[in-house]
């Protein structure tokens, strides 16, 4: 190392320990009663302030984070009240559609078809998706509503769907309709 280098060292480390001796002594003034000087005080208050700012900030930060992510979820979930009071038609169309199946006018039966596939696009664009529950899957508590239980024809379908009563449906991620279903036991 060359001598500069070792002066701008010793010279640092003579701050640093001056430094070190200045807060020793502070501290010992503190203890001992002594007053503070008008600078030093100033510097604690300045410190508190700057804290009291840095939280409030923080709390703000969270506060708009919040509120932003509400904001979005009311956004995704705006037309739940709609969507929910449109299930039934849903629910009547497929009713429609399996009458209409048995009959022999076919073209009555694509009219009705094309009108209730137009409804479930125009439903699926806002969101609205059809929770996929067949015969055979496993129930589960969270997902699907039991409506009663009966002797599972075989084995395998213990603690399994037997039949699905009424179909559910999600809007984003939230359930707002869950799918009805017989349990085997």
């Amino acid at each position: 190392m060359s001598d500069k280098e070792n002066t701008l060292e010793d010279e640092f480390l003579d701050d640093a320990l001056l430094n070190g001796e200045d807060q020793e002594q502070k501290q010992d003034n503190v203890d001992e009663g002594v007053e503070l000087s008008v600078e030093e005080t100033l510097s604690e208050e300045l410190a508190k302030e700057k804290d009291k700012f840095l939280r409030l900030f923080a709390e703000f930060e969270n506060y708009k984070r919040r509120t932003s992510k509400e904001r979005m979820d009311l956004f995704k979930t705006a037309g739940q009240e709609v969507m929910v009071s449109l299930l039934p038609v849903m629910d009547d169309f497929d009713r429609a559609m399996k009458e209409l199946a048995k009959s022999a006018d076919k073209e009555t039966f694509k009219g009705i078809e094309l009108i209730k596939v137009k409804l479930i696009e125009t439903l699926k664009s806002k969101g609205l998706e059809t929770l996929e529950v067949k015969a055979g899957d496993v129930f589960d508590a969270d997902i699907h509503e039991a409506i009663t239980q009966i002797p599972a024809p075989d084995k395998k379908m213990k603690g399994k769907i037997v039949d699905v009563i009424e179909k559910g449906f999600k809007l984003g991620d939230r359930i707002i309709r869950h799918p009805k279903v017989v349990v085997g036991n």
